[in-house]
């Protein structure tokens, strides 16, 4: 299940699941008018947009996410495969040999997709916990003192020159950047 992290300025508002996160959020706006939260998804690092007009169940009724998302009910027929048919440009050699695979083109590039993504599927997760950590730095420690020392030492795998950087910085940032930080090193 995907858990997201809500900030307001340098402080932490909460953590947990959309709902959770977005009813603190709607509280402290309820509070403090001039408050601005922004919610991350602790995942991707992107921040996540959210409707919070209206009274706390009008909010929680917008959010959607894949896990609050209700099936689809399909009608009566052959179900959709979901096959979407867009243009490849491949070398003549490429085509002939296509041409000789059991299925013919269409299942062999199928085949191939699905050899390369799983192959490539702990790759992409340390590059996306990478991506998540570099979209939240910036974000919430952009402007502070030492965050380009700091991120050129995530990227170099420093974790005790990444701490030393983001000693000074406001306790609630340092500690959800150096777990995400931590989470991505654990992926390698």
């Amino acid at each position: 299940m995907t858990t997201y992290t809500a900030f307001d300025g340098h402080r932490r508002i909460a953590s947990g699941p959309l709902p959770l996160v977005a009813g603190q959020c709607k509280s402290l706006l309820d509070e403090h008018s001039d408050a601005q939260p922004i919610i991350y998804d602790d995942t991707t690092g992107q921040s996540r947009d959210v409707d919070y007009r209206g009274s706390l169940q009008e909010v929680l009724g917008r959010l959607t996410s894949p896990e609050t998302e209700a099936p689809v009910k399909r009608g009566p027929g052959r179900p959709r495969l979901g096959v979407v048919a867009r243009e490849v440009t491949l070398l003549p050699r490429h085509w002939d040999w296509l041409a000789t695979q059991p299925g013919g083109a269409s299942v062999a590039l199928r085949r191939l997709v699905e050899s390369a993504s799983r192959d490539a599927a702990p790759a992409d997760r340390r590059r996306q916990l990478r991506e998540a950590v570099d979209r939240v730095m910036f974000a919430l420690a952009g402007d502070l003192p030492h965050y380009e020392e700091a991120s050129r030492a995530f990227h170099r795998h420093e974790p005790e020159r990444f701490a030393e950087w983001t000693a000074a910085w406001p306790d609630d940032v340092r500690d959800y950047v150096t777990t995400l930080a931590t989470r991505a090193e654990g992926a390698e």
